[in-house]
């Protein structure tokens, strides 16, 4: 018996059947499921069956990635594969425990061997930080990567990112880049370290999506707890609605565009999408820095957060406000006071799905007097970010919140299932 066997286990009337993988300690054993996930099993009473020898040739795989030799093939699209950190370029530093973000794209290539043979890859590296410290000037940057990828011919960009943030930088990028192939965000809620990763279904789909007909900024990420496909969802209305589930990002309010199967590599497309070579590249990637994001909450301090509004200087405001779009209506007068000054306040909704409405009820149609603009059913961080591109880019921003620039805002709102 070794690790790349198929193995039959039965302990304590459990039985579990996967592909034998190396274990750290002689007493136990580690299994990997055919869900995608491995179990520990003590070796004590163990009963094990070889159902199948050298399924998988774990030696031969470590010896692959170490090399990630991957030869140019004329007949394969070119696919650049960007760095930025985050988990799926992760490990484990073993003096602390913490996982660290500490590889570049070519680590990538050599951590997943699966990539081979599916497309020619260009690895850039434009940071290398966990997505909790991303930036503003980190979107611009990557931006600029992306293009310069683009006009040197790449047939598709993959972009490697931190979880946390994602969303953020996705809708960033959807903002900035007018894109004639596709740019596809992936992650990994588990590093490489741990039995159940995600990081190679994740960067296989990616590269099978990056490599598809849809010429716009999407996020492939697990679409259940199984490894069986990844889902497309577009970069605007994404979000990341799990702390640790490899299927933790979800379209909020409507299906994901699409999906990609893992064993076969076929991409699926269940909504309409922007096609490949349908728009030139154009880059926009001003961006400003002077907006912010309140969360509207019961209990808030009226005056305290009045007062740091009046002296905040700045340019525009997002407001994710309670069911329709409200705040406490002593916030009003300030409101006021920001639109008078010309600042733009857009109104969202801090409800996972519907849109806001200030016309149903008091509240709301002060807001409106005091120069709300409403955004709809963009999601507040989205719309913190429309904010911060609309105001640098566009002549009128306030009528950009109340229209679509990217999928951003759906026509209607349906009921959530």
């Amino acid at each position: 018996m070794n690790p790349g066997d198929r193995v039959r286990v039965d302990r304590a009337g459990v039985t579990n059947e996967g592909v034998l993988m190396p274990s750290s300690t002689p007493d136990h054993l580690v299994v990997k499921l055919d869900g995608g996930y491995n179990v520990g099993i003590e070796r004590a009473e163990a009963d094990v069956k070889v159902v199948e020898s050298d399924v998988y040739d774990v030696d031969s795989a470590h010896s692959e990635s170490e090399t990630s030799e991957i030869e140019f093939d004329e007949a394969l699209p070119t696919i650049s594969l960007i760095s930025t950190g985050g988990t799926i370029a992760s490990t484990v530093d073993y003096r602390t425990g913490a996982v660290t973000a500490q590889f570049d794209a070519e680590d990538v290539l050599r951590a997943v061997p699966d990539l081979a043979g599916r497309a020619n890859y260009r690895g850039r590296v434009v940071a290398n930080i966990l997505s909790e410290n991303m930036t503003a000037g980190v979107w611009q940057d990557l931006a600029e990567v992306v293009a310069e990828e683009i006009r040197a011919g790449a047939d598709g960009v993959v972009v490697m990112h931190g979880t946390d943030t994602m969303q953020f930088t996705a809708s960033a990028l959807s903002y900035m880049l007018d894109t004639p192939v596709p740019i596809v965000f992936t992650g990994s809620q588990r590093s490489a370290d741990r039995p159940s990763s995600d990081n190679v279904m994740n960067a296989v789909s990616a590269v099978e999506a990056a490599k598809s007909d849809a010429a716009e900024v999407l996020v492939c990420m697990h679409a259940s707890t199984d490894d069986n496909a990844c889902a497309l969802h577009r970069g605007t209305r994404v979000r990341k609605n799990h702390t640790s589930r490899r299927d933790a990002f979800e379209t909020v309010g409507a299906e994901p565009v699409g999906n990609v199967d893992y064993d076969s590599g076929t991409v699926e497309f269940r909504r309409e999408y922007a096609e490949r070579d349908a728009v030139d590249l154009n880059v926009r990637t001003g961006l400003n820095g002077n907006v912010d994001l309140l969360k509207s909450t019961p209990g808030l301090d009226v005056d305290r957060y009045a007062d740091m509004l009046r002296d905040a200087d700045i340019d525009g405001l997002v407001i994710e406000g309670t069911g329709l779009g409200h705040v406490h209506t002593d916030l009003i007068p300030v409101v006021e006071e920001l639109t008078d000054d010309g600042v733009v306040v857009a109104m969202t909704s801090q409800c996972l799905a519907g849109r806001v409405c200030d016309r149903v009820y008091d509240t709301g149609r002060d807001l409106l007097d005091a120069g709300v603009v409403e955004a709809g059913d963009t999601l507040p961080g989205t719309a913190k970010v429309k904010l911060m591109w609309a105001l640098e880019n566009l002549a009128h921003p306030a009528d950009a919140m109340r229209r679509s620039l990217a999928g951003e805002l759906q026509e209607r709102s349906v009921p959530w299932t």
